[in-house]
């Protein structure tokens, strides 16, 4: 790099921090509606802020719910008609990133349940899409307002726990149908052994989002950490948090599928039997 260009570049770097310190020592505190401890309460409860959907109560999770899943079926229903037609042998950029982002999930699903892989891949595909698009949702920072007038920001749809319920004891249900599949009424009882799997899927997926979320709260309810801090402290946490979690659940859907919807052995064994009876006459 030029010396001119760095000198500026150290320049503009001292202006704004500069800016961002007379910023926190001038700027008042702004007035609260609620106080740390509610906003807190708040963020894992959800029974204080509320918006006015078609006449009833709802929590902003719900609205950030919709609105998630209306971008996923918008841009697959986009992919499906204008992107796959014009699919090429040699991939451009938004193929290459399409079929990784597919492949990734069918590969897990065939590594986990080679016997038993195509229904897994898709699932695992939309589970592992809308948790990574759902908890990256709250970057964009939508606004809503709630019954009593505050402005807020939607949350992502899974840092309610109600969302983080519906995504493990579907996955486990899931798991079931894998199970039902390959070994009928063995396959249910196989599957019940595992019973705390959708609490552990369940409280891992909620703590982990709701973690990220608290923190950031926190940075952003004290003006004296909120220049600057906050972006880094909310895209840390939350990109982590949707690579990780949307892996997490997805490996352990597919391991516990496979698991289960594996053929019992005890008909292996009878073919073999059969075999060497069959060997010996």
């Amino acid at each position: 790099m030029p010396k001119k260009k760095r000198v500026s570049t150290i320049i503009i770097a001292l202006v704004l921090i500069a800016v961002c310190i007379a910023g926190i020592v001038m700027l008042p505190t702004p007035e609260k509606h609620e106080t740390i401890k509610q906003t807190m309460k708040d963020a894992v409860l959800h029974d204080i802020n509320k918006i006015n959907f078609l006449g009833f109560e709802v929590d902003p999770s719900l609205i950030s719910a919709y609105i998630v899943t209306g971008i996923l079926l918008v841009f697959a229903l986009i992919v499906r008609i204008f992107v796959i037609p014009k699919f090429k042998p040699v991939p451009g950029k938004l193929q290459l990133i399409i079929e990784t982002w597919v492949g990734f999930f069918h590969d897990l699903g065939k590594t986990n349940s080679p016997h038993r892989y195509k229904a897994l891949g898709g699932y695992i595909f939309g589970a592992g899409s809308y948790i990574f698009v759902g908890t990256m949702f709250e970057l964009f920072g939508l606004q809503a307002i709630t019954t009593e007038g505050h402005s807020i920001t939607l949350p992502a749809p899974l840092a309610n726990i109600n969302g983080a319920i519906c995504m493990g004891f579907l996955s486990f249900f899931f798991i079931m149908s894998g199970g039902i599949a390959a070994n009928g009424g063995k396959g249910i009882l196989k599957t019940l052994k595992e019973f705390s799997l959708p609490i552990s899927m369940t409280f891992r997926l909620f703590g982990a989002l709701m973690s990220g979320m608290l923190t950031t709260e926190l940075v952003y309810y004290y003006i004296t950490l909120s220049f600057g801090l906050p972006v880094v402290v909310g895209v840390l946490f939350t990109v982590l948090h949707a690579l990780i979690q949307a892996y997490v659940l997805t490996m352990l859907t597919s391991f516990y599928y496979g698991e289960v919807s594996e053929v019992h052995h005890a008909n292996n064994e009878n073919i073999k039997a059969e075999e060497v009876k069959n060997e010996e006459a």
